[in-house]
């Protein structure tokens, strides 16, 4: 029997004129609400024509025999991705990870769609190319770096991907009680949370957390390695502060919850995807198996 041929898949999340028309239902409504805001809408809507030309542009790259899916980011724990599907991510740097973490090795390509407005640090194609690329990835012809993940796991079997950082903590800006345990070292900790970051992450919330605390580690982006970096621990007869950041380049972190309610754990930024972290739980964090297989044409 012939193989299928190659599929696409179209990875890309609303545009903000799209959640803003989701919002207020229709374009007038939207347009009001920002006038009463000093807010124009006509440059909302020039940037979703430009996303949907850059959009249009990348899909009529695809070779005619070649089949085609489009997935929107709200969509992605419900589409079943295939072994062999290519994902073409367009969008900011954070659809990457979005995407990352509902995959087992697919090649990912990200096309920055608006160069003036996103960094494109994991957006390495373009549409004017992506026929050329698509060719050059189903004929095992191009360069991947093969991205470290963090995968949280509780003691109940849930677990969570991540591919820039983890957060372990409380969904208010109420203190995160619990215990860390880095293998070496054991404290019970007061304090605004803690994040797990990888070599992709270290570039992110963990560099500004570096930055804040004058800590430095080094994390390469294919290293299997993470760093832990606490928030804000706070000392009192019960808690203590000696455990601030570290590297893990073997086993895992472990924490266990002291929070009666409201601990939450959630991966690259997506509050409303968490795991719930109570009174008791045990978290153990480390280098997950599944890799991000970035392509870099």
């Amino acid at each position: 029997m012939a193989s299928l041929p190659p599929r696409v898949v179209f990875a890309v999340r609303e545009t903000d004129y799209e959640l803003l028309l989701a919002r207020h239902a229709t374009r007038q409504q939207a347009r009001f609400f920002l006038e009463t805001r000093g807010q124009d809408l006509a440059g909302l809507e020039a940037q979703h024509e430009a996303f949907q030309q850059v959009l249009h542009n990348a899909r009529a790259q695809v070779p005619d025999e070649w089949r085609q899916a489009l997935v929107r980011r709200g969509e992605f724990d419900r589409f079943l991705f295939a072994a062999d599907d290519l994902i073409v991510a367009v969008g900011q740097d954070g659809l990457v990870a979005n995407v990352a973490k509902y995959l087992e090795g697919q090649p990912v390509l990200g096309i920055n769609p608006a160069p003036d407005r996103f960094d494109g640090v994991l957006l390495h194609g373009s549409a004017e190319h992506l026929g050329k690329t698509l060719r050059a990835i189903a004929a095992r012809d191009c360069g991947l770096e093969r991205r470290t993940m963090a995968e949280a796991r509780l003691d109940t079997g849930e677990t969570l991907l991540a591919l820039n950082e983890l957060f372990v903590g409380h969904r208010s800006h109420q203190s995160a009680r619990y215990l860390i345990d880095t293998g070496s070292a054991q404290e019970p900790q007061s304090s605004s949370g803690l994040i797990v970051a990888t070599g992709t992450g270290a570039t992110g919330w963990a560099r500004s957390i570096m930055e804040a605390t004058a800590a430095s580690l080094q994390l390469g982006i294919e290293e299997e390695a993470l760093g832990y970096f606490v928030r804000e621990p706070f000392p009192s007869i019960s808690t203590g502060t000696s455990v601030r950041s570290g590297k893990l380049v073997v086993g895992a972190l472990t924490l266990q919850s002291r929070m009666n309610e409201g601990g939450v754990i959630f991966a690259d930024g997506i509050e409303h995807d968490f795991l719930a972290f109570e009174w008791g739980r045990q978290l153990k964090v480390g280098v997950s198996s599944r890799k991000l297989c970035l392509v870099r044409p």
